[in-house]
């Protein structure tokens, strides 16, 4: 199946969207991402997935392109309801062209030929089914970023609230003041990737460091829990100034946002890159603790960095969980709180 062929395919399971500002001669503005696309009818975003179809944006609905139900570690959030499963969920397209992508088979859909071009119809109804017979306490929007599916998660994510399963997105955080307040009222948990401090390395990476820092100080003041991820790439992100800088601005918004400092390993074009040594994830976790923040993680290279995968008491400095990778060894939580002086630990217990 050709591209073209498989984007006719993908452009019939849509439905019009409500993130969009309408100008004159049918030119709009979507408003899903920091990108502000103008679109006239017939032009795409820089997503792909979201297009002007005669004056009307189309915004993807009503599919999955990955299902999965995994530990809410894997997510990664430290903070919510340990041990528990994560029915995730994702669809194909992204705002962003990371050289290093993870997920590139889904993110970069109709921008790379070697990408999925596979996908399933599902309801809103069936991925909540899924996620209840698998014992899921939570639904989170991953795999692609969830901030240009938006109307597609909320439509999940109201189905989920009237089951009482927690909410969340894995995003990179490259939002606008529309798109949060619209999902805001749906939403519990927000994973963001801060994946640099310089605006030079965001343009290469297709976005703006300004939307995303705007995003996280905007999802922390609204209350909804937020956690954020740095993956540390040698030569790229790995500098004492950088890193330093990343803490600063975390510990600015709050002291108590939890940061997974996460070591990279060669993927998708960067695949001459070193993976990330442990040491260097160590260097980031004492810069982190110098800039003041109670709550830091070493990911990728479990039974590598020490103890830095537990959580600890920040006022007696007793290991409250216990962790080796995505496993709990032990949670010694007292109704989120420390087991042994009751300081209240925050997050979504």
């Amino acid at each position: 199946m050709t591209i073209e062929t498989f984007q006719s395919k993908l452009d019939i399971s849509t439905r019009p969207g409500k993130l969009v500002k309408t100008l004159s001669d049918g030119i709009l503005i979507c408003t899903a991402c920091g990108h502000l696309c103008k679109l006239r009818p017939g032009q795409r975003g820089i997503c792909k997935v979201r297009f002007n179809q005669d004056g009307v944006l189309r915004v993807p609905f009503n599919y999955a392109a990955g299902v999965q139900n995994d530990p809410i570690e894997k997510k990664p959030f430290f903070h919510v309801l340990p041990g528990s499963s994560a029915l995730s969920f994702g669809m194909l397209g992204c705002d962003f062209h990371c050289a290093y992508c993870q997920n590139w088979f889904t993110s970069q859909t109709l921008r790379d030929d070697a990408s999925t071009l596979n996908f399933k119809s599902i309801t809103a109804e069936e991925i909540c089914d899924l996620a209840e017979s698998r014992g899921a306490k939570t639904v989170i929007s991953t795999y692609n970023e969830p901030l240009i599916t938006s109307e597609w998660a909320v439509e999940v994510f109201k189905e989920a609230r009237q089951r009482r399963l927690q909410t969340g997105y894995v995003s990179n955080g490259h939002g606008t003041p529309e798109v949060l307040a619209y999902i805001e009222p749906w939403l519990d948990l927000f994973k963001v990737d801060l994946k640099s401090f310089s605006e030079k390395n965001y343009r290469r990476l297709g976005g703006n460091l300004d939307a995303v820092l705007a995003t996280i100080e905007q999802t922390h003041a609204m209350g909804l829990w937020v956690e954020i991820v740095t993956l540390v790439i040698p030569g790229y992100n790995d500098s004492d100034k950088e890193l330093a800088q990343m803490a600063e601005f975390i510990a600015g918004v709050s002291k108590d946002i939890p940061w997974h400092i996460t070591a990279f390993h060669p993927d998708y074009k960067m695949s001459d890159v070193e993976k990330t040594p442990a040491e260097t994830l160590l260097r980031a976790g004492l810069l982190g603790k110098e800039a003041g923040l109670r709550y830091i993680y070493s990911g990728n290279l479990p039974g590598k960095v020490g103890n830095t995968e537990n959580t600890f008491c920040p006022q007696c400095g007793e290991a409250v969980i216990e962790r080796h990778g995505h496993d709990i060894l032990a949670n010694r939580l007292k109704n989120g709180t420390c087991f042994r002086c009751l300081e209240p630990i925050p997050g979504r217990w």
